[in-house]
């Protein structure tokens, strides 16, 4: 048998789903108590960016002025063309060009 049929392998994969799907779902029970005022709805609103930001910080401060300049460069994209997956796509140019002519790690 493989490592990866161990039994202790397969438990933690269906601990963490069950975790996961009571995660999501106790979300969606619980905001149905919430009155959603305009307050509420401004942060809901809000709350993706947030989750964008959260997640790229510690790569841009870890990765140095490349990945900064990239981030940056994707930036832009999204404010000129409005559609995220072509930012991605320049920024992730951005860096390995960045890269391939020897700036940054």
């Amino acid at each position: 048998m493989t490592d990866f049929l161990r039994s202790d392998v397969m438990l933690a994969f269906a601990v963490m789903t069950a975790v996961t799907v009571a995660s999501r779902l106790g979300g969606y029970w619980l905001m149905g108590y919430v009155n959603v005022t305009p307050r509420v709805r401004r942060m809901l609103d809000a709350l993706p960016g947030s989750i964008i930001v959260a997640a790229a910080l510690p790569v841009a401060v870890n990765g140095g002025p490349v990945v900064i300049f990239a981030i940056f460069a994707a930036m832009a994209v999204t404010i000129i063309r409005r559609n995220d997956f072509i930012a991605v796509i320049v920024g992730m140019a951005v860096a390995a060009a960045a890269r391939a002519l020897g700036f940054g790690g």
